[in-house]
């Protein structure tokens, strides 16, 4: 049974172990837990990039970093490039964004084919193939990277100035009315000047609930894309004091990873935002504010099931819960994300198939490597469309939610494009090569980075991944196999696009179809091709 529906929830710069379902031993998270114990939790889900627009873009394609080619956040995606509005529209669902996508156009590539952005399929093109319900990316100092439907809604409830969320989402007070800047780290601990109700995550989940009651009885996919909790590390009340310095876990972290770093690692502990997490009095200040606008969306989607559940949609939705990458928070003494250990490229996956064919599985977790291209595969079958392998890069999760024990992945894999970083500078490489690569086994994870040795991790027997063994020579062997296994992956990229392998396998010989007889020397020999299995003379 296909669903009517189709919500696809994704944070922004959610850890995979800062929830209660994942473990925290504080945070409170019970709407969340409560879609895992509906659905199945993906226990080692990984993204094809530590960074929010490379991330999605691969979401919301289905393929690797390598083959769209949106390597950083400004990097515009390719015009040709499928994504899943595409790939569902066709199948009845109305695909629709409310909140984030980081999508850069191209603008470029359009002008060039001479398509409008103001025409319908330009516009598409322009939004990552999303019909734009509210687009919310955040919002910047300056007003923004695009006109904020956020910023007129502020405007509308009485918040003044030409950038409200700078001013009063983005910006807390002190005793004596100063507005202090939510990008300072040292004002995480104060409330967020908005209501709570006029906050950015309640405004996307409100947006969210008008879409699906405008949308009636028509079957949907929506993509609810919160903003947070990623930076500015400002929550509104009653979340910002939420929590405290106690429920701050320990850093993960080892004086052995200061000691004779790989150069890639050593450029990362130099930047400011490293240095900065790397406080214990800094995580102490942000993290508490970091874990509330969790708590915030947890509330919000609690908000959510019970506004599906009174619409009588809350059965026949499939729901994915997701984030587009983690959050170092001082782990490893690093800030942001970026590079390819788990806090930063590993994250939380929830998949809830309202399909009673998926009832074995509810409430269990699942091992298996998985990856963020795995779920536009998965939501054209459950859609009940025929999955373009010739295009697509991941494999559809949906034998696994129906209780297959089977599955084709041995390895994930993560790129970075650290070009647009100080650390390109600093170790002084050309732009050409500041690129790096994660495989990973399950057990052992090689960093793949041109121009230096690799990093290996052997995550059995050093889980948190404190020790280093590119260059141990008692490891040649694993890095030989995995250096092995990411040649493998290169020359298995969905390079061809425009056509089936089915079509290039009615197409194999089609010459000698047509009566082209090349390399025959008689009459005889073609009388023998013609009678010869197909692709053999």
């Amino acid at each position: 049974m296909s669903p009517r529906n189709i919500l696809f929830i994704m944070c922004d710069q959610l850890r995979f172990d800062y929830l209660g379902c994942t473990g925290h031993p504080s945070i409170r998270t019970p709407h969340i837990d409560a879609l895992a114990t509906r659905g199945v939790r993906f226990d080692r889900a990984y993204v094809q990039s530590p960074i929010c627009g490379p991330s999605r873009m691969s979401f919301y394609t289905g393929r690797y970093v390598r083959s769209h080619g949106s390597s950083w956040n400004m990097v515009p995606l390719k015009v040709g490039e499928r994504t899943l509005g595409e790939y569902l529209r066709p199948h009845g669902l109305r695909t629709v964004l409310c909140g984030k996508t980081h999508m850069t156009a191209d603008i470029e590539g359009m002008q060039r084919l001479g398509v409008e952005t103001s025409s319908d399929i330009g516009a598409l093109l322009s939004e990552c193939g999303f019909e734009v319900w509210d687009r919310l990316d955040g919002v910047h100092p300056t007003g923004g990277k695009m006109p904020s439907h956020y910023n007129a809604y502020l405007n509308e409830q009485g918040y003044d100035g030409e950038n409200p969320w700078e001013d009063w989402a983005n910006s807390g007070e002190d005793e004596d009315g100063t507005i202090l800047s939510g990008w300072l780290m040292q004002n995480a601990g104060r409330p967020a000047r908005v209501k709570l109700e006029d906050s950015e995550s309640n405004y996307t989940t409100t947006r969210a609930m008008e879409f699906i009651d405008q949308a009636g009885d028509d079957p949907w996919c929506l993509h609810l894309s919160y903003i947070k909790p990623h930076w500015p590390y400002i929550a509104p009340a009653p979340y910002h004091d939420m929590y405290g310095a106690g429920d701050v876990p320990p850093a993960i972290r080892s004086e052995e990873e200061l000691q004779d770093p790989h150069p890639l690692l050593a450029a990362y502990h130099a930047h400011r935002t490293s240095k900065c997490m790397a406080r214990d009095d800094v995580r102490e200040a942000v993290i508490p504010a970091y874990m509330g606008l969790i708590t915030q969306i947890d509330d919000q989607i609690g908000v959510l099931m019970a506004h599906l559940e009174a619409a009588g949609k809350l059965d026949d939705t499939l729901i994915v819960f997701t984030s587009d990458h983690g959050d170092y928070l001082g782990d490893h003494w690093l800030g942001e994300k970026e590079l390819f250990h788990d806090p930063s490229v590993r994250v939380p996956l929830i998949v809830v198939d309202p399909d009673p064919a998926a009832d074995a599985t509810r409430g269990t977790v699942n091992s298996d490597l998985v990856e963020a291209i795995d779920l536009v595969p998965t939501l054209i079958e459950a859609s009940g469309g025929e999955v373009p392998d010739h295009i697509l890069e991941g494999h559809s999760l949906m034998p696994l939610l129906h209780g297959a024990k089977d599955w084709p992945r041995g390895t994930a894999v993560s790129e970075y494009d650290f070009a647009f970083r100080e650390a390109r500078t600093l170790l002084g490489t050309e732009i050409r090569d500041s690129r790096a690569v994660m495989v990973f086994d399950g057990r052992w994870k090689l960093v793949h980075v041109t121009g230096f040795r690799p990093m290996l991790f052997d995550l059995e027997t050093d889980p948190q991944e404190f020790r280093d063994l590119g260059d141990d020579p008692a490891h040649a062997e694993t890095r030989d196999r995995l250096g092995a296994e990411l040649l493998r992956w290169t020359e298995r990229l969905r390079t061809r696009t425009t056509i089936t392998d089915a079509r290039v396998d009615r197409l194999t010989e089609v010459e000698k179809d047509e009566g082209i007889w090349i390399g025959f020397w008689n009459e005889a020999d073609v009388a023998r091709a013609k009678k010869a299995p197909k692709g053999r003379s």
